[in-house]
């Protein structure tokens, strides 16, 4: 049942429109309220039509980031609950918060991108709920007495940056007593409080802080502080100087020829600036209201106002728990794992976006569906994937075709170039409101979340359905495709070697199994035998255009193989052995060099294991030329980048217009590295049975992994001495173990330790 609200959204009280260029400034707001005797507990509900940072009585409530956050706001808009027992006193009160646009009113989207997409007010809402040690309740909230001004912020956006004149501060505005007199009244807002909802998911949060690894001289003699690695945040500065003086910070993620690369970012400025106040005993600033992803941060200042020393970088993100491990005889494995998990954290403020520092940040769901299932493996993330699942079936329901956005939270009025107009149904984007809540299923066990978004789930099928018609084949019109693969020019990202029908038509034969699949465990059966038998249709189209007999396809490339074989397209053994030979003739051809995008990608390595390849698939993994995975290590990577040669070997940056240094889709294939190179996968939804699989090769001598299952920690740990594979396994309480170990037959083992060995050749490795 909703809640209802006593309190009203109070917004700064408009004396002329807002400016349509530029950052917007964020604005004080205050009220004041009495506690009328002494207080057993105080719990405080707040939202905002914008970003918020609430104090009590001169104490910043909480410790989120960028709150609320963002979602589909037009149907579902979170609010936070705090405990306050301590901050509230009794007799008089006060509180009061900053507001700015953030995502509600503030530049979205690209090539210079819109504002007001959600709204054209910020507001507050408030309700504080206080139980008086005399079991009464008393409940106040903003309203109509509430009051604002300008404060310090004069500028405040995500792209923009922000900028904050300290000269301005109002000190104790949210403490009682605050002389408020030359304060405005606010202006009370309509709104339909029926599309707020509690906190769902982990909130963003600092999460740590980075000191400067290097400081140097740029060629046109700026200082360059170097961070060690690519991370999303914010730099907090310790500052001395005289009133009016302005600092300057600009941030980008790599340099060239000495100076900060900012053409990636497009038209994100990235700049925040402090003008000084003046203390003699220093300042201190961090920004609020902004966030940037960077390695390298340029600091402009009279010489003696800024220590180096005194500069550190916070990292922000969604505060996830850490759930899996991964490490190996490889340090350039090792490095590749370690940037994928980076580039994870780097895109998970809030929402699952794409990257983190150009003017675009969106929740795109290609990206997310096929990095899902290492985003399980590495973080607790059912309760943050389920939100945003939340958003993508609410913003999927306002399109009467039942196609879900190709980003969510969706942005009606922003079309993606170069996608047409009308939300268009994708393949392989769209289908992330399928296979999203089947990897949550698969991983924590969650029938809940397959039944939450069934009916989005059945509209996306039944979308594609209508599409297709009666012969099944879909790929007209554009498609997205195997977006960026290694042939794309630098200015045409879906010219993809793989057609985009054969794509398309495969995802559509996925999706379908999967939703049968979902039915029959959500015992619809009718749905389930109808979805079975149009996934059987499709399959059978596929193989009509695009199987040319005997396991070979009319399309020569590794996506159309990978696809072809981890979505069971080819059901006969004997053709399957031949595309997977196929398939790893294809690679070799390409001298073990990667030739998928982000559709193929993090598929191509469990196709080639499972036909018996698996030393191929090694060679694709731990190849260094470009393009590989490694490559990107070698060129000296910290995140996973957005295409394969973001850098090209000569140390300048790819001339494209999309051209990211922390984009997690190609690092998918940690989930391959998991599963396969350490063997820790599940064999049941929620790791209720382990499958303990290793396959080493690679000229690895070891590797291990761990994940905190619902059940408990599950280990793998295998070593390669001598002619001789040793695994030591954990299986955790409840859980049930398959081993299977090659040349040995599989066995089934209890919870608990357990050691195992069996003859290893040097040779297989």
């Amino acid at each position: 049942m909703p809640r209802h609200w006593t309190a009203r959204v109070v917004s700064p009280r408009r004396t002329a429109p807002a400016p349509a260029e530029g950052a917007r400034p964020a604005v004080l707001l205050r009220g004041e309220f009495t506690a009328r005797a002494a207080v057993r507990s105080a719990r405080v509900l707040v939202t905002s039509l914008g970003v918020y940072e609430l104090e009590l009585n001169g104490t910043v409530v909480g410790d989120h980031v960028l709150a609320p956050g963002w979602t589909s706001y037009r149907h579902r808009h979170r609010y936070q609950s705090f405990d306050v027992t301590a901050l509230v006193r009794e007799g008089r009160n006060a509180w009061g918060a900053h507001l700015a646009d953030g995502w509600y009113r503030g530049l979205l989207g690209f090539n210079g991108g819109t504002r007001d997409i959600y709204g054209e007010r910020t507001g507050l809402l408030a309700e504080l709920r206080i139980e008086y040690t005399d079991g009464s309740i008393g409940t106040v909230g903003t309203g109509g007495d509430w009051r604002w001004s300008p404060g310090p912020v004069l500028a405040a956006g995500l792209y923009e940056g922000e900028t904050y004149d300290a000269r301005r501060e109002a000190a104790g505005f949210s403490e009682a007593g605050f002389d408020d007199s030359a304060w405005q009244q606010v202006d009370v807002l309509d709104f339909d409080t029926g599309v707020l909802f509690p906190a769902d998911s982990p909130p963003v949060r600092r999460i740590e802080r980075l000191a400067p690894v290097a400081v140097t001289t740029s060629p046109t003699g700026r200082t360059v502080l170097d961070f060690g690695q690519n991370l999303v945040g914010r730099l907090r500065v310790r500052v001395r100087g005289e009133a009016g003086r302005t600092l300057t910070l600009r941030h980008a993620e790599v340099l060239q020829d000495g100076e900060l690369c900012t053409r990636p970012l497009r038209h994100a400025t990235a700049t925040d600036r402090y003008v000084l106040r003046g203390d003699p005993a220093g300042e201190e600033w961090e920004p609020r209201f902004t966030f940037h992803g960077f390695r390298y941060a340029e600091v402009e200042s009279r010489p003696g106002e800024v220590d180096v020393a005194d500069v550190t970088a916070v990292v922000l993100h969604s505060d996830l728990r850490r759930t899996g491990w991964f490490s190996c005889s490889d340090d350039a494995l090792n490095r590749l794992h370690e940037n994928i998990v980076r580039g994870m954290r780097g895109n998970f403020v809030d929402v699952p976006t794409d990257c983190p520092q150009r003017d675009e940040r969106l929740g795109w769901t290609g990206d997310v569906q096929v990095f899902a299932p290492t985003a399980a493996f590495l973080y607790d993330v059912r309760d943050f994937l389920r939100s945003w699942l939340r958003d993508l079936a609410a913003d999927q329901s306002a399109d009467e075709r039942g196609v879900p956005p190709v980003f969510s939270p969706d942005l009606p009025v922003i079309t993606p170039v170069p996608l047409p107009p009308g939300n268009p149904p994708m393949a392989g984007w769209c289908d992330a409101a399928v296979i999203v809540p089947w990897v949550l299923y698969e991983r924590y066990g969650d029938t809940d979340v397959l039944r939450a978004q069934y009916p989005s789930m059945r509209a996306w099928v039944d979308a594609v359905e209508r599409v297709t018609g009666p012969d099944r084949v879909w790929g007209e019109g554009f498609q997205f495709g195997d977006w960026l693969d290694p042939t794309a020019p630098a200015d045409d990202p879906g010219r993809a070697m793989t057609s985009s029908a054969l794509v398309a038509t495969a995802y559509f034969a996925h999706s379908a199994r999967l939703l049968a699949r979902t039915a029959e465990i959500l015992d619809d059966r009718e749905a389930a035998a109808r979805h079975h038998a149009l996934a059987d249709a499709v399959r059978d189209a596929f193989r009509a255009r695009f199987h040319a007999g005997g396991g070979r396809l009319t399309e020569e490339t590794q996506t159309a193989y990978a696809l072809a074989l981890r979505f069971r397209l080819l059901q006969d053994d004997a053709e399957r052995a031949e595309a997977g030979r196929r398939l790893a003739d294809l690679v070799a051809v390409r001298g073990y060099r990667v030739g998928t995008g982000f559709l193929g990608t993090p598929l191509v390595c469990d196709a080639l294991t499972e036909t018996g390849h698996v030393d191929t698939a090694y060679r694709l993994l731990t190849q260094r030329e470009c393009p590989s995975w490694l490559y990107q290590v070698d060129m000296g990577a910290t995140t996973v980048w957005e295409r394969w040669d973001s850098m090209l070997p000569d140390g300048t940056v790819n001339p494209g217009e999309m051209t990211s240094f922390n984009h997690y889709a190609l690092g998918a294939v940690a989930d391959w590295m998991h599963r396969t190179v350490a063997g820790l996968a599940p064999d049941a939804p929620g790791y209720r049975r382990l499958l303990v699989r290793p396959r080493p090769g690679g000229g690895l001598t070891w590797a291990r992994a761990a994940h905190d299952t619902p059940y408990g920690r599950a280990e793998t740990a295998w070593r390669h001495e001598g002619n001789t594979l040793h695994l030591d396994l954990v299986v955790p309480p409840g859980v049930t173990a398959l081993v299977d170990l090659p040349g040995d037959k599989p066995v089934e083992v209890e919870h608990g330790r357990h050691s195992f060995t069996t003859p290893f050749p040097a040779r297989e490795r």
